[in-house]
């Protein structure tokens, strides 16, 4: 399984005791999640609802390109950024 690079919005900086980048492993962007809730339980719940869908108010980026499925595949250097969405009026 790939090592993946993975960036974190702020507001997931609590589940992950303050790191802003972290690594995880996985073939897909939903293995990935998986990864990162076994090492820092209760993150997945903050970006994929009881659906198994991919939270509409945080946007993730694979190698800069926007993805809203959990099937991405991912591959050894890739980056994964999770930022949170951002609305206004």
């Amino acid at each position: 399984m790939s090592r993946i690079e993975v960036r974190l919005a702020a507001l997931l900086h609590s589940y992950t005791r303050g790191a802003r980048t972290v690594k995880a492993s996985g073939a897909t962007l939903g293995e990935v999640l998986d990864d990162l809730e076994r090492r820092y339980p209760g993150i997945r719940f903050r970006l994929v609802d009881e659906q198994e869908r991919l939270r509409r108010h945080v946007r993730f980026f694979v190698n800069g390109a926007d993805t809203r499925s959990l099937a991405t595949p991912l591959g050894a250097g890739d980056k994964v950024y999770i930022v949170g969405a951002l609305s206004g009026g």
